[in-house]
């Protein structure tokens, strides 16, 4: 079991959504660690600012991988968890990230389209030809906000607009393109035989779109990235 440092920061609460600020580290569901999940601190919360004396409902509608920080939001309600869902279904929820990467993408703006497998045993997925069984589209789009050239080695700083929402999808296609995540022991090869144990990577959620699944409203939520892979950018100016 592992501590984690931080806790989540509540953005926004309504009857029928939550939005918060996943930290880097902390599962989004409980996993086999047993550490404190996302989903469980916000029921607390709600417990406590509501004071309510049974177990509220919150309902995960999309995810971030446990190393991954940034912006999410739960829904309250069956009926609200269905509303976002189909707005993700439909491309009118919008997910941004903000991504260190080892390496250069093939431009400085374009897409990424892949068609992944996942492997449920080893909780992997991996790109594979068009039509393989089990394999579904995933695209993205990107562009390269900033260069930075080291003896360390080269990094390039992205903004990421994930139009899919496939498991590990960001991290498999960056890696694919020749840039992987920094961090990243399970995808990006300079990582992979690395002795120290990240529990955080170079990508985080900064934004999220969508509409209130109640008033229609829409609505934005923002925030900088934060870890040691955009800590590391600072301290070289970059």
């Amino acid at each position: 079991m592992r501590k984690n440092c931080k806790k989540p920061e509540i953005l926004y609460i309504d009857q029928e959504i939550i939005v918060c600020i996943k930290p880097q580290g902390m599962p989004v569901q409980n996993d086999k660690s047993r550490d404190l999940s996302v989903l469980n601190y916000l029921k607390n919360e709600i417990v406590r600012r509501e004071k309510l004396k049974t177990e509220p409902q919150v309902f995960v509608v999309h995810r971030l991988d446990r190393p991954v920080g940034g912006v999410m939001v739960f829904a309250r309600t069956k009926t609200a968890a269905a509303a976002l869902s189909g707005q993700m279904q439909d491309g009118t929820f919008d997910k941004y990230y903000q991504a260190v990467l080892t390496g250069f993408l093939p431009a400085e703006e374009g897409s990424l389209t892949n068609y992944l497998l996942k492997d449920g045993k080893t909780n992997c997925s991996k790109a594979v030809k068009k039509g393989t069984k089990g394999a579904k589209e995933a695209v993205l789009e990107y562009e390269v906000l900033d260069i930075l050239e080291t003896d360390q080695g080269d990094y390039t700083y992205a903004l990421i607009h994930l139009l899919t929402g496939r498991h590990h999808q960001i991290r498999v296609q960056c890696a694919k393109a020749g840039a992987g995540i920094w961090g990243d022991t399970k995808y990006n090869p300079k990582f992979q035989k690395a002795k120290k144990k990240y529990h955080q990577i170079g990508l985080y959620a900064t934004r999220i779109s969508f509409e209130h699944p109640t008033t229609g409203k829409r609505m934005v939520f923002k925030t900088e990235p934060e870890g040691e892979a955009f800590d590391l950018l600072d301290a070289e100016e970059f």
